[in-house]
């Protein structure tokens, strides 16, 4: 051990990005570097805040625990991309130019794919907790990029997911749905969602749209109305849904309004209104309603670190993190190639987002958690799954 470690500091003797594409890795005070490319500012930092404050909760835990490979303490290097595709592509240069063994985040779909062209040329392992687009790990070639990951599941799931438990277990047979049309994630799960129920036997009475932005929901909502469905299927941010709910109850619509993991916000249940947040359900990754053990314990030391309950962003990024400090101690070694391979071999990790193994496009198999709400409060969590 070391020897190895006496390797690696001399590695870290002269750093310049060549060294540092291929890996100085272990400094002479004998820490590991880790990357955090997140969204700390602008549109998109309620995400990335979250997930910043869980990937240095699991650093810190590490650390207290004897760090990783038997002593190396991990430093984390955190840089804030803004929200900004630009911004992001800069970040990650110059995480690796600094050297990190491997980079956590960032948040959104479009920011880790601004990264991935730099992650990947310098052999860099990065997992993105919560970027849910499809087929995120391959290029324009449909070529694998290889030192690319993510620890959610992909939007196509989750739609599939969601239509094959109304179906099959809720009993719902018709189908109002409500698209995003300013949005590929609310089109890219309504498509996903659709096929699905339909294979199983349901029918998509209506489709209506709005684009990201709106506020009055009236026209559609009259339009809905008039019409006979058993749910509203409804994939889109909780910024709109929230008002959408709010207005669809004070008009009389009682049916069952469903979503995906865009409406995981309290946000949703403040726009909507507490008394008119029933009968809402949403697939997502995490629940704090979980007794199980490891959920207990990551809630427990977030509040006392934070003073608040994580969200499903922040248990997303504690897994990421975990996952990524799992697979140096698996590699045994802080070589970004064998960190890489140990996260690919990744077979059923126990995260708080569930039990996963990491599949050939390097995205986990895992389960969705379908979410009750009742007068704004979490009634019910179960965990739903379809084939992949």
């Amino acid at each position: 051990m070391n020897r190895m470690k006496k390797a690696l500091t001399a590695l870290f003797a002269g750093v310049t990005l060549a060294a540092a594409t291929a890996g100085p890795l272990v400094s002479a005070q004998e820490t590991a570097k880790l990357g955090a490319n997140y969204e700390l500012t602008g549109g998109a930092a309620s995400y990335g805040t979250p997930m910043s404050n869980a990937t240095k909760l699991a650093v810190k835990q590490a650390n207290e625990a004897g760090g990783v490979l038997d002593g190396v303490q991990l430093e984390l290097v955190e840089y804030d991309n803004k929200s900004d595709l630009t911004e992001t592509n800069s970040v990650a240069t110059r995480l690796v130019e600094e050297g990190v063994v491997g980079v956590v985040g960032p948040a959104t779909t479009g920011d880790v794919l601004s990264q991935a062209p730099v992650i990947n040329k310098a052999g860099v392992p990065a997992i993105a907790p919560a970027a849910t687009g499809d087929a995120l790990s391959i290029d324009n070639n449909g070529n694998l990029m290889e030192y690319l990951f993510r620890v959610c599941f992909e939007d196509t799931f989750q739609g599939r997911a969601a239509a094959a438990h109304i179906a099959d277990n809720m009993g719902i047979k018709n189908v109002a749905l409500v698209v995003d049309v300013g949005l590929d994630y609310s089109q890219g799960v309504a498509d996903a969602f659709t096929e699905e129920f339909e294979s199983r036997g349901g029918s998509v009475v209506t489709t209506e749209s709005f684009t990201s932005g709106d506020t009055d929901f009236s026209a559609i909502l009259s339009t809905l109305a008039a019409q006979e469905f058993d749910a509203l299927y409804v994939p889109a941010y909780y910024t709109e849904v929230g008002l959408f709910i709010k207005q669809a109850r004070e008009m009389g619509i009682t049916q069952p309004i469903i979503g995906a993991d865009g409406l995981h916000s309290q946000t949703l249940v403040d726009l909507a209104g507490a008394e008119n947040a029933s009968d809402i359900y949403y697939t997502t990754h995490y629940s704090n309603e979980s007794e199980d053990e490891k959920v207990v314990a990551f809630q427990e030391a977030y509040e006392a670190e934070y003073g608040q309950e994580p969200d499903t962003f922040a248990a997303l990024a504690y897994d990421a993190t975990n996952l990524m400090i799992d697979a140096i101690n698996r590699a045994g070694s802080t070589e970004r190639d064998a960190i890489r391979q140990a996260i690919a071999e990744t077979k059923d990790f126990e995260g708080v987002t569930g039990l996963f193994t990491m599949g050939e496009d390097n995205t986990p198999i895992k389960s969705a958690i379908m979410l009750k709400l009742t007068n704004g409060e979490v009634e019910s969590a179960e965990a739903i799954a379809v084939e992949y």
